[in-house]
């Protein structure tokens, strides 16, 4: 539930960040200073690191899984996608590449972000493109080779 929790907080950063390319620092303190919501005994909401990773971390790579995205979303442009879509691909793909966790979990965990924050249809359009990305990449801690 925290990694669950931790993705949905790394797309509301970079929702924010999508529509207005306010500095990463910025974002993320406004973030925990209004977006979260704390509880009265604790004024301040705990940091969550793996959020802070995501968020940065597509940040940083941008580009790159952009790319990646659009080779594989056929006849869509990054740009012409739904905000939430492509940002829900972004951490998807960065979290494929960075990290040990299973792609069938990453994928299944982008479509419950689909689902919950956009469409039944993007649901679709977000496995079709992360599946056709995990064929293609050989995925640490994944022992096969691409199909």
């Amino acid at each position: 539930m925290a990694r669950h929790r931790a993705r949905q907080q790394a797309l509301q950063m970079l929702f924010q960040w999508d529509q207005r390319r306010t500095p990463t620092e910025e974002i993320v303190g406004g973030y925990y200073g209004s977006l979260l919501i704390s509880d009265d005994e604790d004024p301040t909401p705990p940091r969550d690191e793996f959020a802070e990773e995501l968020f940065r971390g597509v940040v940083r790579e941008a580009a790159s899984i952009d790319e990646l995205i659009t080779k594989h979303a056929a006849h869509w442009k990054i740009s012409r996608m739904p905000v939430v879509d492509r940002n829900i691909l972004r951490i998807a793909v960065h979290e494929m590449l960075t990290t040990d966790t299973p792609p069938p979990v990453i994928i299944d965990e982008a479509l419950e972000l689909a689902k919950r924050f956009s469409s039944d249809e993007s649901a679709h359009f977000v496995n079709g493109v992360l599946d056709a990305v995990r064929r293609e990449r050989v995925v640490p801690g994944l022992e096969t080779k691409p199909d």
